[in-house]
C-alpha cells in the first residue's frame, strides 16, 4: 500500500510540473510573438538605445524623435525611447538601493 502511494504521489507531482512548465513556456512564447513587430522596428529599437543612454547619462525624458522622418517612424521611436529610458532607470534606481542595503 505505501508503495502505491509513493508511485501515486511522484505522478502527480510530475504531472504538475509538467503543466506548470508548459504554461510558463506559452506565456514566453505570447511575450515574445507581442514584442517581434517591435523588435523588427528600426526606429523602435534607435529608441530603445537612445533611451538606454540617455538614462545612464541622467539627461531628462526628452526624445530627440526629429531623426525620423515619417509620423509612424517618429511614434515608433518615441515608444522605444520611453521604454529603454524607463526600463534603464528603474534598474539604475534598483541597483542604487540593493547597494545600499
Amino acid at each position: 500500500m505505501g508503495k502505491l502511494l509513493t508511485f501515486t504521489l511522484a505522478i502527480v507531482v510530475c504531472l504538475g510540473t509538467t503543466a506548470m512548465l508548459a504554461g510558463h513556456d506559452r506565456a514566453v512564447r505570447l511575450s515574445q510573438k507581442a514584442n517581434a513587430p517591435l523588435a523588427a522596428d528600426a526606429a523602435f529599437r534607435d529608441g530603445l538605445y537612445v533611451g538606454k543612454l540617455a538614462a545612464e547619462a541622467g539627461r531628462p525624458l526628452h526624445a530627440p524623435a526629429g531623426r525620423w522622418s515619417s509620423d509612424a517612424d517618429r511614434a515608433s521611436f518615441v515608444a522605444g525611447f520611453q521604454r529603454g529610458y524607463n526600463e534603464t532607470l528603474a534598474s539604475l534606481i534598483s541597483g542604487g538601493q540593493n547597494r545600499r542595503d
